[in-house]
């Protein structure tokens, strides 16, 4: 297993890959980091790790929402624009949930 080192959001990770892997996990790694820079670019929430959450359930949502064909054989990187109304929309509702599931501790 090779490791490769990524940069998300700003801050390098060194992550393990099974070989021959490195172009998928390249995809997904710049679909996370676009995902969560958009929603800090948004001015929404601050807190990285906040971030982390809503960008992986905006993901997962998009995915789930795909048809069962395209979900295995979809590439990583291929995503919808958050810039968008409807990721707009899709981004609060989330915040929403994310503060609902959290409670009022804010630690996140």
């Amino acid at each position: 297993m090779k490791q490769i080192e990524v940069t998300i959001m700003g801050q390098s990770y060194i992550l393990g890959c099974p070989d021959g892997g490195e172009q998928s996990l390249l995809a997904a790694v710049a679909s996370v980091d676009k995902e969560m820079c958009g929603i800090r670019d948004a001015g929404r929430v601050k807190a990285r790790e906040r971030i982390a959450v809503l960008a992986a359930l905006n993901l997962a949502y998009q995915l789930a929402e795909r048809p069962p064909a395209h979900r295995e054989a979809a590439a990583p990187s291929h995503r919808a624009n958050t810039n968008d109304a409807k990721s707009s929309v899709d981004v609060d509702a989330l915040i929403a949930r994310v503060d609902a599931a959290l409670g009022e501790d804010q630690l996140l």
